[in-house]
């Protein structure tokens, strides 16, 4: 069996004393698909930022493609690719300006960015005659495929998603999210989903991992294609993660109030 493209192995974090994940393992294959759930404070976006190489563990070994991200950064370069809840456009670029920004950073030739960003903001349906438009003169969804577009563009093996979705309209994001999990299982991307959202894991998402805090995985569920259609499982499925989320926030509140009593 390969090595996974991603593994954290008994990874805690802690910042001031405060421990944002505790004792944190996670394996995902090539061409996997895993969706991060949890509340607020459950470590997700910890998480992701010892997966990009942003920070590095307290304790514990983080390694994605066979590199330690935070000391071998560069190394990863173009090789992974984040979009996150707001789509971070650069307001005086046109929309393929701005999905050609990747390709300018990783130093890709000039002469075929202009190609590639088109190509690549119709992949995600974004039709032609929107471009050569700018930020503000385009819907939030059309954002988001530009901010999409500009992360698959420069072709990385990995693809996170922090929240991408969730500030777009219950049925944009379900659009959104069908066109996108449709490409990275075309392209056989590497994907993790940080979410707080159980429809977005679920419409996406190959195993559901949820999580409370501090960063402790409480709930793991592997998705088959009929249990992500299937109305009943879908439901029950649902209602499992809800109880999983809502036990997480309970115990939660329950030690903030210990604490204060004391």
């Amino acid at each position: 069996m390969s090595d996974p493209m991603i593994a954290l192995a008994g990874v805690s974090k802690v910042f001031n004393y405060q421990v944002a994940v505790r004792n944190f393992t996670l394996a995902v294959a090539a061409g996997e698909v895993i969706g991060l759930v949890g509340q607020t404070g459950a470590g997700k976006t910890t998480i992701l930022n010892l997966i990009l190489g942003q920070i590095a563990p307290t304790s514990g070994n983080v390694m994605v493609d066979g590199c330690d991200p935070f000391r071998d950064f560069n190394a990863l370069r173009g090789k992974v690719a984040v979009s996150y809840q707001s789509d971070r456009l650069i307001p005086w670029r046109t929309a393929r300006e701005n999905v050609e920004l990747g390709l300018e950073i990783l130093h890709r030739p000039k002469a075929n960015r202009h190609a590639l960003a088109a190509e690549w903001l119709n992949r995600v349906k974004l039709a032609p005659l929107h471009h050569e438009k700018y930020p503000h003169q385009l819907s939030g969804g059309m954002r988001q495929r530009v901010s999409l577009a500009r992360t698959l563009v420069i072709d990385p093996d990995i693809v996170l998603l922090d929240e991408s979705f969730s500030q777009l309209d219950q049925i944009t994001s379900k659009t959104l999210r069908a066109d996108f999990i449709a490409l990275v299982r075309q392209l056989q991307k590497t994907c993790v989903l940080i979410t707080h959202r159980i429809e977005d894991a679920l419409d996406m998402s190959d195993r559901v991992i949820v999580l409370a805090a501090p960063g402790e995985v409480r709930l793991e569920i592997a998705l088959s294609e009929a249990e992500r259609t299937d109305a009943a499982a879908r439901a029950a499925i649902t209602a499992r993660i809800s109880a999983e989320m809502a036990g997480a926030q309970h115990a939660v509140e329950d030690l903030n109030k210990l604490l204060q009593d004391e």
